[in-house]
């Protein structure tokens, strides 16, 4: 099964990890009271691959990797015949990062939707582009350039898709004011 074959190729990318691999913990049991007094900061979650109910979340496998993993992740992605469908930014402001977004599928009946996703920090976001991979790749770069800001090293032609020629802003950013 596809889906298998692309968690053990993605696990390889983090070797520390295939003795225990990184999956979604159930919420942990506190007592309310307890939760109330000293609220959690939520930590940015490690680099791994964690399985995701698809029908809670729409796919099958979830990979945070570091930038520089990135196109060995697309690359195994690729050559078991996934295509991309999209990518996006997320900016995390409070943490001072921002986030990639890949979303890959199919084409034949085995449903595997697999998420990579990369963080970068917010004073230099910048991932290689993975245009050399999945050249339709290059309009979602270049969108989620105008509205984030990200840059993607390398991508052969990245000027405003969907902004103004002359637009040194970004509207999806959260300290972007009109």
């Amino acid at each position: 099964m596809i889906f298998e074959k692309t968690k053990q190729a993605l696990q390889g990318l983090f070797p520390q990890s295939e003795k225990t691999p990184v999956t979604a913990l159930p919420p942990a049991q506190e007592d309310a009271a307890e939760s109330k007094k000293t609220p959690k900061k939520e930590e940015p979650r490690p680099d791994g691959v964690v399985e995701r109910d698809y029908k809670v979340h729409g796919y099958h496998l979830d990979a945070q990797v570091s930038p520089a993993q990135l196109l060995e992740a697309v690359s195994l992605l690729d050559k078991a015949e996934f295509f991309i469908e999209s990518i996006t930014g997320v900016d995390w402001i409070k943490e001072d990062q921002m986030e990639v977004i890949y979303d890959f599928n199919r084409y034949d009946f085995d449903l595997c939707r697999v998420v990579i996703r990369t963080r970068v920090p917010r004073s230099n976001p910048v991932v290689p582009t993975i245009t050399d991979i999945y050249a339709g790749a290059n309009w979602h770069e270049r969108e989620t350039h105008d509205f984030f800001g990200i840059k993607f090293d390398g991508h052969p032609h990245l000027i405003p898709l969907l902004l103004p020629e002359d637009a040194d802003y970004h509207p999806l950013c959260k300290d972007f004011k009109v």
